[in-house]
């Protein structure tokens, strides 16, 4: 059960996601705060200076405290990306930020993980997959086995930075797979090239690790766009 500085926190992260609370806006004193969440003076100082490490509110003396810009965010902060997430504020513009970054990432990821990889890592590797493929067959939920799977690849890279990145990552990735999922049929036909992507870090092959990626990301950002034309389509029905 999460705390009540973790309740306020997530649902004041969401609403200034989600746009309640505009850039530039000062927010209600503490006292009418407190009031409105039904907590403590001291759950809303908390989670004020939780909001402003994360660089989504400033505190100015005299002034209040006032809503920041998406571009002051920490856009990598696990939890500003799933705030993001949960309100909704998926946009365009994002999806292609989410592409543009995972093509950053992930190839090279692949190839130092085919290079690195110890009996170990190929062993979480395969085993993560394997729950995809249960998942797909109706055992299992998908998106964590998903996450799990390049998660697993992330570690064997064996780069002290990769991993420290990680939990921003896989939020980043969680993300991605979560909107791909939403189109029918989308685990199933990705199920093969994970299964390519995994052979290619057992067998050592970089360019074909590389190659498997690329192919990957590319059918996401293929169910992107099918994701995209079927809520036009739904859009443009008359009511």
């Amino acid at each position: 059960m999460p705390t009540l500085h973790r309740q306020v926190l997530n649902q004041m992260g969401e609403q200034i996601c989600a746009g309640k609370f505009a850039p530039g806006e000062i927010l209600p004193a503490e006292d009418a705060l407190a009031q409105h969440w039904n907590v403590s003076r001291i759950t809303i100082r908390e989670t004020m200076k939780s909001l402003s490490a994360k660089g989504m509110l400033q505190v100015r003396r005299r002034h209040g405290t006032i809503v920041l810009p998406r571009s002051s965010w920490q856009l990598f902060d696990p939890d500003v990306i799933a705030w993001r997430a949960r309100a909704g504020a998926i946009d365009d513009d994002l999806i292609r930020d989410l592409m543009e970054l995972r093509l950053i990432i992930e190839p090279n990821a692949a190839k130092l993980a085919a290079k690195r990889a110890t009996d170990a890592d190929r062993i979480a590797i395969r085993r993560a997959f394997k729950a995809m493929a249960r998942a797909v067959a109706g055992q299992g939920e998908y998106v964590p086995a998903d996450l799990a799977f390049h998660a697993a690849i992330l570690t064997a890279c064996h780069n002290q930075f990769v991993q420290q990145m990680q939990n921003a990552l896989s939020a980043i990735l969680r993300t991605s797979f979560e909107l791909s999922s939403e189109i029918a049929g989308g685990p199933a036909r990705s199920l093969p090239m994970h299964e390519a992507l995994c052979v290619a870090i057992e067998q050592g092959d970089q360019a074909a690790a590389e190659k498997a990626v690329l192919v990957l990301i590319e059918r996401a950002e293929k169910d992107f766009d099918d994701r995209a034309a079927l809520k036009a389509t739904a859009n443009e029905k008359p009511a």
